[in-house]
């Protein structure tokens, strides 16, 4: 018999990836198990890498580490995540970041959640689709109204200077979160576009939140992108940045990630973090601090660069080869949108793909979820993305090639 859940806690849904790897579970998926494709993966192969530096082995654990870490972080790591995008973005400008200006999160949803309980009673705008964990992380705390912006497939998901402008005033918004790179379409704001973003945050006093975790995953344009770049007064210029080691270290284990922003709002995460989670491992940010060695990290994001950019090369055209359809090519992350409305009949909406896949023993995950709708106000309607998919080229080569031949053998043996 079901068990049945206390009528005082209310049902929360699962996230895309979550949903996506229970439903495998129930088909037998481990993530040990050599015989399954999991392209629903939001992580990056953790392994070594051509050109990349060795992989950390083992963690030293102090007689201090045993203690509680202070709820912002460790001050030296701080101070090393405020070094690096000083080092990185910000030479020769006279605004520094400072330890000050960096809070450490336990993980990219706990940094996220942060901000969100800081943030007062003002409209926070948040793109259609962007990363599935914001639909509950934009409802949870419930003291902000949410408002979604849509973005058009036939444009490639550009949304211009000019249209932001308008979003902002027309609807008054207080602040705007969005990953960049985007998860799922890869769509990339730099140089220029990115520095008019930031300048309108500026000048409208709207609070642009950046989730920059596939900042090194860039396929456009030359090495990484960051808001840091373009922020003129690191104390006042109301640009928050989340990044971390998950995904541009390839850590996702370790769950060290960081908030770059004005100190006053850095002082609030903290505050907020002392009821919320209590603060990150003392000894996962120790063992954090020499990775931020510029040279260190650089090496990492050529690596990256080098072998993900092979794999996106691959899995592009594997995808085309049955019939999958781009609306962008991947500028950044290491994910391919891809729209299943040209497959045959049974395979042309996430869902059907996602079922029909996981008898292959391949995982992916249906378009819907980044559909993001905080509080599901929109009655149940169909989601403009239910004919796509999120693809992952996170797993290594060899799993991606095997995944895309029984791919092709599904839709061959459908047609």
């Amino acid at each position: 018999m079901p068990s049945k859940r206390p009528s005082a806690f209310r049902h929360v849904p699962r996230t895309g990836v979550i949903y996506v790897t229970a439903q495998a579970a129930e088909r037998g998926y481990d993530g040990s198990d050599p015989e399954w494709c999991n392209l629903g993966q939001g992580q990056p192969e953790t392994g070594p890498l051509e050109g990349a530096p060795d992989r950390i082995s083992y963690v030293e654990i102090r007689h201090e580490d045993q203690e509680y870490s202070p709820v912002a972080g460790l001050w030296e790591l701080r101070e090393a995540v405020a070094s690096f995008y000083n080092e990185r973005y910000r030479r020769g400008m006279p605004s520094q970041y400072s330890a000050e200006n960096v809070a450490i999160g336990g993980g990219g949803r706990v940094s996220v959640m942060r901000a969100c309980a800081a943030i007062g009673p003002v409209h926070i705008g948040h793109f259609l689709p962007d990363y599935t964990a914001y639909e509950e992380l934009l409802d949870v705390f419930r003291r902000f109204t949410p408002i979604p912006i849509l973005l058009d497939p036939e444009r490639g998901y550009d949304f211009s200077i000019r249209e932001l402008r308008r979003e902002v005033l027309g609807r008054g918004l207080g602040g705007l979160l969005m990953s960049n790179p985007c998860n799922p379409t890869g769509k990339v704001v730099r140089d220029a576009e990115l520095a008019a973003w930031c300048a309108l945050a500026r000048e409208l006093d709207c609070a642009m939140l950046f989730d920059e975790f596939y900042s090194h995953y860039v396929w456009k344009g030359e090495g990484g992108v960051s808001a840091a770049a373009y922020v003129e007064d690191v104390d006042s210029d109301p640009v928050v940045l989340f990044d971390g080691l998950t995904k541009n270290w390839r850590y996702p284990g370790w769950r060290v990630c960081w908030t770059l922003g004005p100190k006053e709002v850095i002082a609030a995460l903290g505050s907020a973090g002392s009821f919320l989670d209590g603060g990150p491992s003392r000894p996962m940010q120790r063992a954090a601090i020499p990775l931020l060695e510029p040279g260190l990290a650089a090496q990492e994001a050529r690596a990256i660069r080098t072998t993900f950019s092979r794999k996106r090369a691959t899995l592009l055209a594997g995808l085309r080869r049955i019939g999958v359809r781009f609306d962008l090519e991947p500028e950044g992350t290491f994910y391919a949108w891809g729209d299943l409305s040209d497959l045959p009949e049974g395979l042309r909406t996430g869902q059907e793909l996602f079922e029909a896949a996981l008898d292959r023993k391949v995982i992916v995950v249906p378009g819907a979820f980044f559909d993001v709708d905080p509080g599901q106000r929109r009655g149940g309607r169909a989601s403009r993305f239910r004919n796509h998919v999120r693809f992952s080229f996170g797993p290594s080569l060899p799993v991606l090639e095997e995944a895309l031949r029984r791919l092709e053998a599904l839709v061959h043996e459908r047609a």
